[in-house]
């Protein structure tokens, strides 16, 4: 007998695991300390009411600066943190942990630099007694502030450790070349979309925590190229729609909606799961029909489509917005038609290809240099990818780049032949996070954040700016920037798809396009998960090899 059927506990599972973390290193310490060392260490998951030596001790007896510790668990997390208290001075003691994705944001207090508890609460005080364990709610951190609050006491402070709670999956999808920081690069992208595979698909660990049609596109081709396919884009897809009726806004962005219909595809190409797909008939064509009138008679898209969120750079821009918006529209209807003519409604399909070669005609200006919006621009067919890559995309290298769209314009690179200059633009911008500290990608970046910035994983010191906390715009200004976000996660389905060369041409991966190009690399290994089993692939200088699964047939260009 289970024990909801023993005890009459009504619920359901939690796809997740837990798995206990201790700190690899010190960052620092405050007020009068000693055995900070020991937090190094594994400890047994109990406090045990046997004296030991090996511990830290925080004490503010005698001291004016109260006693605190700064450890760090070494790559971003999400999870919660325990601290465990074995004998006090005193009967309770109050004191402060506090979560960071940098050690910028673990030493500031609320509110100062744009800190928040919002989504996941950071910054708490408990109360603890002695032989004592206090956890905190979960939420993405690398980072643990630990501080004495209460005066003229001391407290044995066993241990600080992290429970990391995540989808226990396998990596199918993998790629390893003679470029140590293109394998960082692509292992770092494909840990930030799984560790925002919670119980659903979300977009940031520790802000947002929230499922948003739009910023999963990414995600999901990362999930589909690293781990293959899983519950937890279909259950996310399902969720955004039952809360958004046809006539609404999924997340109150119109361009979300086109979002979640071309996640729908990706999913349908890489599962060839037609029951599914024949789910969302009734939903996309209601919902892409309304859409129709919002093209004027030019091809020219019109509000309430010209107006919502395209990207974050460009929303203070109109115009740009306006322009990948244009692009999004024209595949979004093309998707839409070849959605509607797989079910077999055919009328419906030639409606919406017209609309996308209506919106095709209408050819917007790039303003600004917007590498996002021309990048769209590129997949949709409506602008030359090389053209574009000479006149926009390449002009400044990683300058100007989002994550957000940051895959797009991989893809449009991509689109242009341009391999080469894609890996170099990838390392750029990627390898940047990287050499700034980080372990996962990140909401937004800019290149020149880093010109004269501390990493993350060093206290600022005076004379450099701090690059979490100094920089950020709209929702993600300074401390309240998220530093594992899943839509930054595009290098790896680029990778797969570009450098590896693997192209599904047919729903289910029954057929694929293999197009290698090393892209300025000695040699490429890696592998891509289909629904018949694993694809293996082998590039060098002198020839291409790819051993694919029985069910899979192979096409070369």
């Amino acid at each position: 007998m289970k024990v909801d059927e023993k005890f009459g506990l009504i619920g359901i599972d939690d796809e997740r695991q837990r798995r206990v973390l201790y700190p690899n290193r010190i960052v620092l310490t405050k007020g009068n300390v000693t055995g900070s060392q020991y937090l190094t260490e594994v400890k047994p998951a109990q406090v045990a009411i046997y004296s030991f030596t090996d511990q830290c001790i925080l004490d503010n007896r005698g001291s004016n600066e109260n006693a605190a510790v700064l450890v760090d668990f070494g790559r971003e997390l999400h999870g919660t943190c325990m601290v465990s208290f074995r004998g006090l001075g005193q009967p309770t003691v109050k004191y402060r942990i506090r979560l960071g994705e940098s050690v910028s944001e673990a030493l500031t207090p609320f509110g100062e630099k744009g800190t928040t508890n919002d989504h996941a609460t950071r910054d708490m005080e408990y109360v603890s007694g002695f032989w004592s364990s206090n956890e905190t709610n979960e939420s993405g951190f690398r980072f643990a502030y630990v501080e004495l609050l209460s005066p003229d006491t001391y407290a044995d402070l066993r241990c600080i450790a992290a429970t990391l709670i995540w989808r226990d999956l396998e990596y199918k999808g993998t790629f390893v070349c003679n470029d140590a920081m293109v394998n960082t690069i692509f292992d770092t992208a494909a840990y930030t979309a799984h560790l925002n595979m919670q119980r659903y698909l979300w977009d940031g660990i520790k802000r947002d925590r929230l499922v948003w049609a739009g910023d999963m596109n990414t995600e999901v081709a990362t999930i589909l190229s690293v781990f293959g396919p899983n519950e937890v884009i279909t259950k996310s897809l399902d969720l955004v729609k039952s809360i958004t009726p046809t006539s609404d806004s999924m997340n109150g962005i119109p361009q979300y909606n086109l979002w979640w219909m071309l996640c729908h595809h990706a999913w349908y190409m890489a599962t060839g799961d037609y029951d599914y797909l024949k789910e969302q008939k009734d939903y996309i064509a209601e919902m892409l029909t309304r859409y129709l009138d919002y093209i004027g008679e030019d091809g020219r898209i019109i509000p309430p489509l010209d107006g919502g969120l395209f990207d974050w750079p460009t929303q203070d821009h109109p115009e740009q917005r306006f322009a990948g918006t244009q692009g999004l529209a024209c595949l979004a209807f093309k998707t839409g038609g070849q959605i509607m003519e797989t079910l077999g409604e055919s009328e419906l399909a030639n409606k919406f290809y017209d609309a996308a070669e209506l919106t095709k005609k209408y050819v917007p200006e790039i303003k600004g240099g917007s590498k996002q919006a021309a990048a769209v621009l590129v997949e949709s067919g409506i602008c030359d990818a090389k053209k574009t890559f000479d006149e926009v995309i390449s002009v400044g290298g990683a300058e100007g780049l989002s994550t957000f769209l940051g895959y797009f314009t991989l893809c449009a690179i991509g689109e242009a032949g341009e391999f080469e200059a894609g890996i170099d633009i990838m390392k750029q911008y990627w390898g940047k996070m990287i050499e700034m500290g980080a372990t996962t990608f990140w909401e937004d970046f800019d290149i020149h954040w880093a010109d004269n910035a501390a990493p993350i994983t060093d206290v600022v010191p005076e004379g450099k700016d701090d690059i979490h906390g100094d920089f950020g715009a709209f929702c993600y200004k300074n401390l309240r920037h998220s530093l594992c976000h899943g839509w930054a996660s595009g290098p790896a389905p680029f990778l797969s798809k570009y450098i590896m060369g693997i192209h599904v041409l047919e729903p289910g991966c029954k057929k694929i396009l293999f197009a290698p190009n090393l892209g300025g690399l000695e040699w490429v290994k890696g592998t891509y998960p289909t629904p018949y089993g694993i694809i293996e692939v082998s590039i060098t200088k002198d020839g291409a090899e790819i051993i694919a699964p029985e069910g899979v047939e192979v096409v070369r260009k």
